[in-house]
């Protein structure tokens, strides 16, 4: 049956009745999906188990071609938040690694099979390694008491790796959380600026992660007058811990799909053994087509930060034309899969479809 999606994906004729009836054998990866920017204020998500960590990647060439009020998410009451697509076109940005979490690079089109909600795509635009689009990324730093312990480690790594990440035509902004959130350096390419923003940042309090997710995607990427030309990407430094927030999990989760937003996650607990925070930070990032990191001593954290960097310059791009596509607000999943078996496809679940004109 994969074939026959497959053909659709060439302009050759084919019928797939349900992505569940796709081979056992080739399930060995997850896709990653961006959409080109939908009006948003839809309901519905998808969420699904989140691999294991990844070791260290290294980059290796393949062998063969083969809205709610401020501070209440969720809210009956919650204002509208709308952003302009082109209805009808879709944008991936995803991962390939092999199993060893090695970045696999110099793949083709031919070499992938895709389903969107269930059906192979009408068309497909265009495909692209987009080693150097744009990057507009946000440093989310968990400021709560629970880390004061840690705090500098995740202020040098955030540094660090804004350094050594800025592009000539990149942006970055950061942030604080613990109850509320705390934006010290908006969007720029001054690292400088940057540094001062993370210095000024101070631990103390509660702390309402699920919240600072949902208000940082809705208020700082949602609203960028950029949706289809850039890659939005948000670091989490925190212990995954969640005391005081008003929105849920899943909220925070289909706000940063809504936003096309890719998170990845660096853990600062480095006891021997997970706690529930790590499997909040696995279960966000992979619903958004990111990574969570969990290093064995703080020190460590800046191993996370690099892992980052690298991804972001080592990921394609596949546009193409939904089948049977509708404009009624509702979540539309995403099946992206490698033919080679030795290679795995990481992304998030899908995207929201706009809502019809009003």
């Amino acid at each position: 049956m994969l074939v026959t999606a497959i053909n659709r994906i060439h302009g050759k004729p084919g019928l797939l009745t349900s992505a569940l009836l796709l081979p056992v054998a080739l399930l060995s990866i997850a896709f990653a999906a961006a959409p080109v920017y939908a009006q948003t204020q839809a309901a519905g998500s998808a969420t699904a188990a989140p691999p294991p960590p990844q070791p260290s990647p290294t980059v290796q060439q393949p062998t063969a071609s083969p809205a709610a009020p401020q501070g209440q998410p969720g809210s009956q009451n919650e204002p509208i938040t709308t952003i302009q697509v082109q209805v009808n076109e879709v944008n991936l940005i995803f991962t390939v690694t092999d199993k060893k979490g090695r970045f696999i690079t110099g793949l083709q089109r031919q070499n992938f099979g895709l389903l969107d909600d269930g059906r192979p795509p009408e068309a497909v635009l265009g495909f692209t390694q987009q080693t150097n689009l744009p990057l507009r990324v946000g440093i989310m730093l968990d400021t709560s008491s629970s880390i004061r312990q840690r705090f500098q480690f995740e202020q040098d790594s955030a540094i660090e790796f804004l350094l050594q990440v800025l592009h000539l035509n990149d942006r970055a902004f950061v942030e604080g959380f613990d109850i509320a959130t705390d934006v010290s350096q908006g969007f720029t390419n001054n690292v400088d600026q940057l540094n001062q923003g993370i210095r000024k940042l101070r631990p103390g309090g509660g702390t309402a992660l699920y919240d600072a997710l949902y208000k940082t995607c809705r208020d700082q990427m949602l609203s960028l007058p950029e949706p289809g030309s850039v890659r939005r990407a948000l670091i989490l430094v925190s212990d995954g811990d969640d005391n005081y927030s008003r929105a849920q999990e899943s909220d925070a989760i289909k706000m940063c799909q809504r936003a096309n937003t890719i998170v990845y996650a660096i853990s600062t607990n480095v006891s021997p053994s997970r706690d529930k925070g790590d499997d909040v930070l696995k279960a966000i990032s992979e619903a958004t087509g990111g990574q969570a990191f969990y290093p064995t001593k703080i020190e460590d954290v800046a191993i996370g930060f690099r892992n980052i960097e690298q991804e972001l310059r080592s990921q394609y791009s596949l546009v193409y034309r939904p089948a049977d596509f509708k404009q009624d607000g509702a979540f539309r999943t995403i099946y992206l899969q490698a033919l080679d078996p030795r290679y795995h496809v990481r992304a998030q679940k899908g995207y929201f479809a706009p809502k019809p004109p009003q």
